[in-house]
């Protein structure tokens, strides 16, 4: 009998655990970060789905320019510019097999130089 009470006691136990562990949920989650980007004074001829001009972006300064085929929310381009742009990047969760799992939002435009 004692030890019938004793394996109740761990059962109960061990399923309230696990009950509150289950409550959280990880669907639509998202992680954030902070990036900042330099971004080109011309766009180039890229293909994501179709055929499209993507800026031209780099992390620092001694990186090779690369496309970027994504938007950057609240971010307006305007060629003949280089910028430096501080963004916040989400992981987005179940997105289209065409879409960015990454979504870019402007957190600050630091500097905008004509080139």
């Amino acid at each position: 009998m004692k030890s019938m009470v004793t394996i109740l006691k761990g059962t109960v136990t061990a399923l309230a655990l696990f009950t509150m562990t289950q409550c959280t949920t990880t669907s639509g989650a998202s992680t954030a970060d902070e990036k900042t980007f330099i971004v080109g004074p011309q766009t180039a001829d890229c293909t994501g789905v179709a055929p499209m001009k993507c800026l031209q972006v780099k992390e620092k300064p001694t990186d090779n320019w690369s496309n970027f085929y994504t938007n950057i929310e609240g971010f307006t381009y305007e060629p003949g510019y280089e910028y430096v742009i501080k963004v916040k990047t989400e992981k987005v969760e179940n997105v289209p097999a065409d879409a960015s799992s990454i979504k870019y939002t402007l957190i600050k435009q630091i500097s905008k130089t004509k080139k």
